[in-house]
């Protein structure tokens, strides 16, 4: 499975990429101006620096609702970076700029999508990658980790070559669930894929082991 950052910290993407677990990046308008960067140039730009910290797919969401709004932003994102990615809504006219965007090779991940039936449409319009929202779900008390396996099970079923991106991962409990459910993408912030680290017993057998190892480099008491 691969893991992408949900965010468009750079420090945050560097030090996932340091890790070297690192394969690629999601971002959107709302993180963009969470780290304040505003206005349609600098927003580009950043793109173009996340792209060249990751040398994976970095995906780029349009704004526009509108069909030729949509590929008209998407084909200016591309143009940006070999890496970009569209990031299209899971919306009627979505559907169609992705079978566009399909047509004339350009990668596309299809976001915002909360049911099987929405991720088939995504998959029959050539999308390369689909997000189902699983944290989003289980907010309003609908387990997502089910969505995710619905849609596994039907892409395998049919062969389609849309990757399941498993998005609104709010912890590492969801990164392993979602491995389980077969999911080809988790991307979370960097703090859940952190959190994998983590085990009690790790801890402790460490301690357990340093503390050993240093009564044998510690020197011998003077006896005379």
């Amino acid at each position: 499975m691969k893991f992408f950052v949900d965010t468009a910290n750079l420090d945050q993407i560097k030090e996932a990429e340091d890790l070297g677990v690192l394969d690629g990046v999601t971002t959107n308008p709302s993180l963009m101006a969470k780290e304040g960067i505003t206005g349609h140039d600098n927003i580009l730009k950043h793109y173009v620096k996340i792209c060249e910290i990751v040398s994976g797919d970095v995906s780029a969401e349009v704004i526009s609702t509108d069909y030729n709004g949509i590929v008209d932003e998407g084909e200016m994102l591309a143009s940006l970076h070999k890496q970009i990615v569209v990031k299209v809504p899971m919306i009627r006219e979505g559907v169609k700029a992705l079978r566009y965007f399909s047509n004339k090779g350009i990668k596309t991940n299809c976001t915002l999508v909360f049911s099987a039936g929405q991720a088939l449409l995504a998959a029959k319009a050539g999308a390369t990658y689909v997000s189902p929202f699983l944290g989003r779900l289980d907010d309003i008390n609908q387990d997502g980790i089910d969505l995710i396996h619905q849609i596994v099970h039907i892409y395998s079923m049919y062969d389609f070559k849309t990757q399941v991106l498993a998005a609104s991962i709010r912890s590492p409990l969801h990164i392993v669930r979602c491995a389980e459910a077969g999911a080809d993408v988790a991307t979370c912030p960097l703090s859940a894929i952190l959190d994998l680290l983590k085990h009690p017993l790790t801890d402790s057998g460490l301690a357990k082991f340093l503390a050993d190892a240093k009564k044998f480099t510690e020197p011998a008491s003077n006896k005379f």
